[in-house]
């Protein structure tokens, strides 16, 4: 099998995987980063999602060939030391998770809207497709904007 060397949170890594493996289970099963969920496997849940050079992408349907040489952040790697992202304090200030399962890929996807637009409205918020089976939609959505004034 092939090497494939990437970074992941920061770190170089390596994996000997299939160049068609899924992303997600060079992070979960061979690099053991377990923040990316496994939902679905067809990019409709969202719970995997990470950034991949700084975009959100969905782990489980992007082959870690496509990584090669390229920058991997899941929500390990969101913090800065002990310091939470912004976009995670806001998660814990507004009480968002319940079961938690989702949150990871949730606040992924947040990072990466508030990256593009400072100060999104409900309507860009609402196009996040990520699937929260508890359904806090609203509590998400008070994060975000909770986030996106502090930052």
């Amino acid at each position: 099998m092939p090497n494939y060397t990437f970074v992941v949170n920061g770190k170089t890594v390596t994996v000997d995987a299939p160049a068609d493996l899924p992303m997600l289970w060079a992070l979960r099963d061979k690099l053991k980063v377990r923040g990316p969920k496994y939902g679905c496997g067809i990019n409709v849940c969202k719970a995997c999602t990470s950034h991949l050079d700084g975009e959100a992408f969905n782990p489980c349907v992007t082959p870690v060939s496509e990584c090669a040489g390229r920058e991997v952040t899941t929500i390990e790697g969101l913090a800065d030391g002990d310091e939470l992202h912004p976009v995670q304090e806001a998660w814990l200030e507004q009480d968002v998770a319940q079961c938690g399962y989702c949150q990871p890929g949730q606040i992924m996807a947040a990072v990466a809207l508030l990256k593009k637009t400072k100060n999104p409205t409900d309507a860009e918020i609402d196009a996040i497709q990520n699937v929260c089976r508890c359904g806090t939609y609203f509590r998400i959505r008070e994060a975000i904007k909770s986030a996106a004034a502090k930052m």
